[in-house]
């Protein structure tokens, strides 16, 4: 028999969630955001479940994100299953953030997209020397979804926008000061802070393993000077022309995005920022998700870097210019 994609166990007061597609990185599938809703729920109203831990198995990494292939099937084919998959894991992210009990998150590994979701709304998110956050959609033709918009348009100055528009992963320390994460535990002892936690309450768990981050390694000196504003043309053009190569380098990366996505995510970010809390920016999100699931670059991304893998994709329009976002 198989194992379960989703294993689940009370240790002490501590429940315990562990993410167990270990070959997939632990990319999530409807099944998965069902299992843990449920198990959030039933949780939610047990006394000797004091606190959640979320983890993922093997040694890769939280979770990948979502499970993409199945996302393509349904852009190709015109399908409407992954509104539903978005719905239910949009309300998941919400459930993690209202959740009235403490939910830690282990953000070991790779941690991107819907991993992101699963872990960034926790109300103690925990990374290692291992963990590798991103939110990269842009290059596959589709924005920050999962509460991405509210999470990287509340970030210190502009490192959201750059993160957003470059898709770059970031290690633990930039995870920290980009607000995506709170606490460094030393990957190793992980297996230490869950035994402590399912003892004690989690400030007591972390201060016995909880370590000083790395440092952050993004500089907003130059990140708020370019990615200021509402135009993604007049960003590439400053981050092209900056001094610093970091500017440079990202201004090429953002040029091998899909500029709808470029265009759309800014915009999500921009209107995140006014938005009153977590749940309207999900709700702004599932909507985007509709269009972009219908536009043709979802499909020719998820193409060129998942399925075919040639890495060049053809994205409709082709430049920022002819790019025509369409009403607000």
């Amino acid at each position: 028999m198989s194992e379960p994609p989703v294993i689940t166990r009370v240790t002490g007061h501590l429940g315990h969630i562990t993410l167990n597609r270990p070959a997939a990185i632990n990319a999530l599938t409807a099944e998965m955001v069902e299992l843990i809703t449920r198990t959030l729920a039933g949780w939610s109203v047990e006394d000797r479940v004091r606190a959640v831990a979320i983890d993922g198995a093997g040694e890769r990494g939280l979770c990948a994100g979502g499970e993409i292939r199945a996302i393509h099937a349904d852009a190709v084919s015109g399908g409407t299953a992954s509104l539903g998959f978005w719905a239910e894991e949009y309300q998941l992210n919400a459930t993690i953030n209202e959740y009235p009990k403490p939910i830690i998150a282990l953000m070991d590994g790779v941690v991107m997209g819907g991993g992101i979701g699963i872990s960034g709304h926790a109300s103690v998110r925990v990374v290692t020397e291992r963990s590798r956050l991103a939110m990269p959609e842009v290059g596959i033709g589709f924005h920050p979804d999962v509460g991405g918009s509210w999470l990287l348009s509340h970030a210190p100055g502009e490192i959201g926008t750059h993160l957003a528009l470059t898709g770059s992963a970031i290690g633990a320390g930039d995870g920290i000061a980009a607000g995506l994460a709170d606490h460094f535990v030393p990957s190793a002892r992980l297996p230490e802070l869950l035994a402590a936690l399912s003892e004690s309450d989690p400030h007591s768990a972390l201060l016995s393993t909880e370590t000083g981050p790395p440092p952050a390694d993004l500089d907003r000196t130059w990140i708020d000077e370019c990615y200021a504003g509402d135009d993604v043309a007049v960003i590439l053009d400053r981050l092209t022309n900056h001094a610093h190569p970091a500017a440079q380098a990202a201004a090429k990366e953002i040029a091998t995005k899909s500029p709808t996505s470029l265009v759309l995510t800014l915009r999500s970010l921009r209107a995140a920022a006014g938005l009153p809390n977590l749940r309207a920016a999900l709700d702004a999100e599932l909507r985007l998700s509709a269009v972009m699931l219908r536009l043709p670059d979802l499909a020719e991304g998820i193409r060129a870097q998942i399925i075919d893998k040639d890495r060049r994709p053809r994205w409709q329009p082709a430049s920022l210019k002819d790019v025509v976002p369409g009403p607000a």
